[in-house]
C-alpha cells in the first residue's frame, strides 16, 4: 500500500486542521461511498474500493481535500503499530525528516543559533520546510479564569469516552468533533488572553544601566550583579547571537553602557581565542559575519586542513567558546582583584614556570601538598593530557 501522509491518532486530536474538510462540494460520490462502506473493517477491502472511485472519477474531482478524505478512510482501520509497521508518515514523526520551523519572531531567535542575526539563514531550497505557530498550553489558571473553557474541557472527555465506544461512520464523525473542540479551546483563551510577542529585545539594550556588583562565591566563582556581564557563558551566547544588532544599536551612542561593553567584549574575545584557539577565533568571526554552518565547514577545511561537522560547529558556538571567553573574563578579574584590592596567594608553574595566582581558575586543588595546590598549573596539565590522548 502506498504511504499516505496523516497524523497519529493522539496528535491527530490536537494538531490536524479540519477546517477544509467541508468546502469540498463535488464530493457526492465520495461521500455515498462512505455511507455505504463504512462497516468495512480492514484497511485491504476499502483499499480496493477507493481504487474502484478513483477509476471512476474525473480527474479535475480529484482535489487534494478529496484525497486527504480517502486517505483518512483508509488509515482509519489501523491501529499505531500497524501504522508503524507500514512505515506511514504522520506529523509527530515528521520531524525526523523535515525541517521545522517556528514563526513567530521569539520562536526563530530562541531556535536560531545565531539569533537575530541569523534570520536570514531560514532562506532555505527546501520546499518542505513546515512553518508552525508557537506551541500554547491550557493551564489550569487558563480553566480557572477563561469563562467556559472548563466546561469545553469537560465536554471534550466525555466526547473522547463516546468515541472509544462507537464504531462506523459514527466513530469518525466524533473524531472530527473532538477535533473541532480541541481546536475552540484554544480559539477561545486567544480570544480571552491575547497573547503577547516580544518585537526586537535590542532595541532597548542601549538604555539598560549595567551598574553592577562583583563577588567571589563559595566556591570561588566570580559571580555578578548586572543584568548582563562575561562572567556566565549564558551571557557571552547572547551577546554573541546579537552582536551585530547591538553593534548596529549603539554605534553612535556614546553615552550608552553597551557600547562600552561591546568594546570591552571585543578585547575580551581577541584575548581568549586569536593567539591560543585560531579556529575558533575564524569560527567566531564567520559566524558574527552570517555564514552558515555549511560554509563556515569549508572555510574551516580550506584554512586549517580539519573537516568538523555542521553538528559540532554548533557545539563549539554555542557551548565551548562562550564557556573559554567566561573563563578568560573570571581569571582577568581575579588577577585585578588580588593585586589591586585584594592581597592573594601567588606560585610558580613548575613547568611552564609562571606565577599565576593560587585559585581553583589556575591550579588544582590537592591535600597532600603543603600549600593546597598541584605544583603545575591546570593550563600545563590539560596540555599534558591532550598530548597523551594525541599518542
Amino acid at each position: 500500500m502506498e504511504e499516505y501522509t496523516i497524523m497519529e491518532e493522539d496528535s491527530f486530536f490536537e494538531d490536524e486542521d479540519n477546517d477544509n474538510i467541508n468546502k469540498e462540494n463535488n464530493n457526492e460520490t465520495l461521500n455515498e461511498y462512505i455511507k455505504m462502506d463504512w462497516d468495512l473493517a480492514t484497511s485491504e477491502e476499502r483499499v480496493k474500493k477507493v481504487e474502484e472511485i478513483i477509476a471512476n472519477t474525473p480527474p479535475e474531482k480529484l482535489t487534494s481535500n478529496y484525497l486527504e478524505r480517502m486517505a483518512d478512510y483508509l488509515v482509519f482501520p489501523l491501529n499505531k503499530e500497524e501504522r508503524k509497521q507500514k512505515k506511514i508518515l504522520t506529523k509527530n514523526r515528521s520531524n525526523a525528516t523535515i525541517n521545522k520551523r517556528e514563526t513567530s519572531f521569539e520562536g526563530l531567535i530562541s531556535k536560531l543559533e545565531n539569533g537575530e542575526d541569523g534570520l536570514y539563514n531560514m532562506i532555505s531550497d527546501n520546499k518542505n520546510q513546515l512553518l508552525d505557530p508557537p506551541k500554547q498550553k491550557i493551564t489550569q489558571e487558563d480553566l480557572d479564569t477563561i469563562p467556559g473553557l472548563k466546561e469545553l474541557q469537560d465536554a471534550i472527555e466525555k466526547t473522547n469516552k463516546e468515541f472509544k465506544l462507537a464504531t462506523g461512520k459514527r466513530k469518525y464523525l466524533l473524531k472530527q468533533q473532538i477535533i473541532e473542540m480541541y481546536q475552540d479551546q484554544y480559539v477561545l483563551k486567544k480570544a480571552f488572553n491575547q497573547p503577547m510577542y516580544s518585537k526586537n529585545l535590542t532595541k532597548t539594550l542601549a538604555k539598560i544601566n549595567l551598574n553592577e556588583d562583583i563577588f567571589i562565591d563559595a566556591e570561588g566563582n566570580v559571580c555578578s550583579t548586572a543584568i548582563i556581564n562575561f562572567f556566565n557563558p549564558a551571557h557571552i551566547v547572547a551577546i554573541l547571537c546579537n552582536y551585530s544588532g547591538l553593534k548596529m544599536e549603539t554605534w553612535d551612542k556614546f553615552d550608552s553602557d553597551i557600547y562600552y561593553l561591546l568594546l570591552d567584549f571585543e578585547e575580551l574575545v581577541d584575548k581568549a581565542l586569536e593567539k591560543d584557539y585560531p579556529l575558533l577565533y575564524k569560527l567566531l568571526i564567520y559566524k558574527i559575519d552570517g555564514k552558515t554552518n555549511a560554509e563556515i565547514q569549508e572555510l574551516l577545511e580550506a584554512e586549517f586542513g580539519v573537516k568538523h561537522s555542521v553538528e559540532y560547529i554548533s557545539s563549539l558556538w554555542r557551548n565551548k567558546i562562550p564557556k573559554i571567553i567566561a573563563e578568560t573574563a573570571s581569571r582577568d578579574w581575579l588577577n585585578w582583584h588580588y593585586t589591586f584590592e585584594e592581597r592573594g596567594h601567588w606560585k610558580r608553574c613548575g613547568k611552564c614556570g609562571q606565577i599565576k595566582l593560587a585559585h581553583n581558575k589556575f591550579f588544582s586543588k590537592n591535600s597532600a601538598s603543603k600549600d593546597g595546590w598541584y605544583s603545575i598549573c591546570k593550563d600545563c596539565r590539560n596540555a599534558k593530557t591532550k598530548e597523551k590522548k594525541m599518542r
